[in-house]
Order: C-alpha cells, then structure tokens, then sequence
C-alpha cells in the first residue's frame, strides 16, 4: 500500500513558478513509476509527467520545454517543476504509482493516487 501527497499548489500569474512535490509512505517507493495528471473543471484527466523506476522521463507536449519531473528515492519524493505557467495550465494536479508498466500516459493503469493540489494561473 502507498499514500500520496501532494503539495505546492497555489495562485501565480501567467510566466511564473511552481514546483509541486508528491510525499510517499512507505518502503517501496523506489520500485513505482510515478506520475503527475491534471483535471481541470469541466474536462478530463490528462497526462502531464511520468519518471519511471530507472529515472526516465516523459512530457506531455503542452508542457514540454516549461515543465521539469524528476524523483527523488531518498525522500520517498516526486516533483514537478512548472515554469513559464499559462492560464490553461490551471486544474488540479494530481500524482499516481504504478507497478512498472507500459502506456504511462493512461490513467486507468495507475494503482495509487493522491488528494490532488489545486494550481491556479491567473492571467
């Protein structure tokens, strides 16, 4: 069993910085993929990150070149860096792990999600 929690939500004008960081409890962080989705009102779920247990990662295309997602195994810890916000990245984000698998973009594959954090980019 893993629990997730996210933090390091919060309101930031268009251009500026978040770093969103997901806390696991357990022993076994090291062996899930992590992942990062985001729902805003009105639409669906949606991929925005992926590390995988060897450290590999992957974007989704709208925020490639702005967003960083990186781990950190020591502190049970997976982080999203967001920078150069539009308001179009506002939703809640959410973090999720998974066994290792394929299609790390589908958030039906994902065993363990947390309560969200919500991100508002103003205009």
């Amino acid at each position: 069993q893993v629990q997730l929690v996210e933090s390091g939500g919060g309101l930031v004008q268009a251009g500026g910085s978040l770093r969103l960081s997901c806390a696991a409890s357990g022993r076994t962080f090291s062996t899930y993929a992590m992942g990062w989705f985001r729902q805003a009102p009105g639409k669906e779920r949606e991929f925005v990150a992926v590390v995988t247990v060897n450290g590999d990662t992957g974007l989704a295309d709208s925020v490639k070149g702005r967003f960083t997602v990186s781990r950190d195994n020591g502190k049970n810890t997976m982080y999203l860096q967001m920078n150069s916000l539009k308001p179009e990245d506002t939703a809640i984000y959410y973090c999720a792990a998974t066994s290792p698998k394929r299609d790390y973009v589908r958030a039906v594959i994902y065993d363990y999600w947390g309560q969200g954090t919500q991100v508002t980019v103003s205009s």
